[in-house]
């Protein structure tokens, strides 16, 4: 296994698309929801804990090898907003080009092939860190640190935040993030038994309102 791997994929650099998305960051700053760095943490941790732990859930059962189908199907049923759905469709496809090009393997060919409009980035996510070598536990801490990264990275050109407080919050919800990614690689652990109703299915529903919400926008800065 190649812990470099890891920082590839984690890299706010790979062409996975992240870069346009907000995360909801966008439309909390709109509400003014988010305005400076302690709302911004509180944004942050929040959805770690919901949208966070869930995403997190699939990618670390997909890491695992289960069957990415079912899991893209228990992402749908975890997604209720259509606009999100679209989103995360959206994402995945862009990570599945650029994964299959990085890391090529069966597995990624099987998904796209199955899902040519795009699976859900979280499950593409555990597809692309099994076909990198990366552990379970890694799949959970990828999609966990995506949670919060890009809506913190989107904050500090929305609010032109100072960029090293908005890194500072990152590294303040250090612990959180191992608990969410621990508690996510525990349930894929037990997935192949029970099911995929073991995997988190924490909501965030601002998110979702918020999100339907952005998608209406006629100008925005970021696709969601």
């Amino acid at each position: 296994m190649s812990r470099t791997a890891l920082l590839i994929l984690a890299d706010g650099r790979f062409p996975a698309g992240g870069h346009a998305h907000s995360g909801g960051m966008e439309a909390a700053v709109a509400s003014g929801g988010v305005h400076d760095t302690a709302s911004l943490e509180t944004f942050c941790r929040g959805r770690l804990h919901t949208a966070g732990l869930t995403a997190a859930g699939l990618a670390a059962a997909a890491a695992t090898g289960y069957d990415a189908l079912a899991l893209d199907d228990a992402a749908d049923t975890r997604t209720p907003a259509p606009a999100l759905r679209r989103v995360a469709r959206r994402l995945g496809r862009q990570l599945m080009r650029a994964a299959r090009a990085t890391w090529p393997c069966a597995g990624l060919d099987h998904l796209a092939r199955h899902r040519p409009q795009g699976a859900h980035q979280p499950v593409v996510l555990g597809v692309t860190a099994r076909a990198a070598g990366l552990t379970v536990l890694d799949a959970a801490h990828a999609a966990v640190y995506e949670s919060v990264g890009g809506p913190a990275t989107a904050a500090v050109r929305l609010l032109s935040l100072d960029p090293f407080e908005a890194t500072a919050v990152l590294a303040r919800l250090a612990d959180d993030l191992d608990a969410v990614a621990g508690a996510a690689s525990d349930a894929a652990g037990r997935v192949a038994a029970e099911g995929v109703t073991v995997l988190p299915a924490t909501s965030a529903p601002l998110l979702d309102i918020t999100g339907e919400q952005h998608a209406a926008w006629t100008v925005r800065l970021f696709a969601s």
